[in-house]
């Protein structure tokens, strides 16, 4: 495990990202299938971090997907096709019929292209085929054969790149074309409308907490831990949470093998880490941060940790225990928090700044999309859990 401390935290403004809005929720509304996913309150684990409560926001079923990232993809997809092929630029409609008949009129082939660890990809996917287009999705070796699968059910075609998440990226990229949209959640030099959208789609999940709270008569949480790939999710949160003030404390957790954003705030700037990337925590496996989502990052987190896979097993089996049901990825912001409470230094406790007033607001972002390692890690079935 290691901690550090940002001491160039502060606020994030509106950012490259422009002010949140509700824009992308009322499109998300009108998708097939949107329900606001359940913010659930976990005693257990507020006794076990020593706080007045922990709320876990499960995105273990989202728009008919085992994770939250259809949020972003879809967002950035159907403003992308405005874009590129509608010549428009308004926010989108969910009126998926409606686009499916315009695209249909259009001339040639059309494909949407992606790289991913899993979820990013098959909510590419999912799009695709909604709106009756081709898709490639490009992995990296080693991932998870019912992850790759949970893509072709989609209708993709899936293609297995040698190397990591990085490697992915890259051959991803020289897809780009005038029929073929790269849907990325990072970005790179020259590319970076389609992942500042994906950033901006993932608000949805922010504002649904804000009502969920009000619904409850629930305070604000005090304390956030989100977990980090490239920083995309990370980023969409610290904008909700740290845009003006620093009242909310912000924790960022990342894989021990893949802690390039700890590493980057450590450096003073974005540096890459070396591979291979191993962690079992498969949608954070990213070597270097997103150029785009970095500065928000390093403006707007007060704590980096970096853990294990036994950590967030850990967490996975504390979650099950509160009936819900998170795959490595998703357990992770949980497992830094346990593991620095529980096996850390005094100093790297008091960093985090959790008190018996506490109110600690966590993101289940996938549920199980790898069950035989779900097996393995906590000795249940996904159906026993919930």
């Amino acid at each position: 495990m290691d901690v550090f401390q940002n001491p160039a935290a502060g606020v994030v403004g509106d950012g490259v990202f422009g002010p949140e809005t509700r824009e992308p929720a009322a499109v998300h509304s009108a998708l097939p299938g949107y329900a606001a996913t359940p913010l659930v309150s976990c005693p257990s684990l507020a006794r076990r971090l020593g706080v007045a409560s922990v709320l876990v926001k499960d995105e273990a079923s989202r728009l008919g997907l085992p994770s939250f990232k259809i949020l972003g993809a879809s967002w950035a997809t159907l403003r992308e096709i405005g874009r590129a092929w509608l010549a428009e630029d308004p926010a989108p409609t969910g009126d998926l019929d409606l686009l499916r008949e315009r695209l249909a009129g259009l001339p040639g082939r059309r494909r949407l292209v992606a790289a991913t660890d899993g979820n990013h990809g098959r909510g590419v996917a999912r799009m695709a085929r909604l709106l009756g287009l081709e898709c490639e999705i490009l992995l990296p070796e080693g991932s998870a054969q019912a992850r790759l699968d949970g893509i072709s059910s989609e209708g993709a075609t899936v293609l297995v790149v040698p190397g990591d998440y990085d490697d992915a990226v890259a051959a991803a990229a020289r897809y780009a074309a005038p029929d073929t949209l790269v849907i990325s959640d990072t970005s790179w030099p020259g590319y970076d409308l389609v992942p500042r959208e994906v950033v901006r789609g993932y608000s949805t999940m922010f504002f649904e907490i804000d009502d969920q709270l009000a619904a409850q008569g629930w305070a604000a949480p005090t304390v956030v831990a989100l977990q980090a790939g490239v920083g995309a999710f990370a980023a969409a949160g610290l904008r909700h949470y740290r845009a003006t003030d620093t009242a909310t404390r912000t924790v960022l957790v990342e894989p021990d093998r893949a802690a390039c954003l700890l590493a980057s705030a450590r450096a003073g700037g974005p540096v890459a880490v070396p591979g291979p990337h191993l962690s079992s925590m498969a949608g954070l496996n990213c070597g270097a941060p997103s150029p785009l989502a970095w500065p928000v990052v390093a403006a707007g987190t007060d704590v980096f940790v970096a853990i294990g896979d036994q950590a967030a097993e850990e967490a996975m089996r504390a979650l099950a225990a509160e009936g819900i049901a998170a795959g490595e990825s998703g357990a992770a912001s949980l497992g830094g928090l346990l593991a620095v409470v529980e096996d850390g230094t005094d100093e790297q406790r008091a960093a985090l700044g959790l008190t018996p007033a506490s109110r600690v607001l966590l993101v289940n972002t996938e549920g199980v999309t790898d069950p035989v390692n779900y097996r393995r890690a906590t000795g249940l079935e996904v159906a026993a859990v919930g």
